[in-house]
């Protein structure tokens, strides 16, 4: 499951602009090291850590709701950052 960006979120992020930025700073916080070297050439997680985080999160088939999403973003900006 390599779904980024889930269905409604667009919707979610036009009614609560506040949590976009929470998002983008959580998604960057995510990234795969050397993301600019390996084609898309895209900030995405690997895919390996994003599964891993799916269902650590307790995904289980369906993409987590816009609002849980921005609710996991907002915790983990919360928490201290260890590389």
């Amino acid at each position: 499951m390599r779904t980024f960006w889930p269905p409604g979120l667009g919707a979610y992020l036009v009614r609560h602009p506040s949590s976009v930025w929470p998002l983008a700073r959580a998604g960057w916080r995510l990234r795969a090291g050397n993301w600019w070297r390996h084609a898309p050439f895209l900030p995405v997680p690997d895919t390996a850590y994003w599964n891993f985080r799916m269902s650590t999160f307790g995904v289980t088939g369906n993409p987590p709701s816009p609002a849980a999403m921005v609710d996991a973003a907002k915790w983990s900006l919360r928490q201290p950052v260890g590389r």
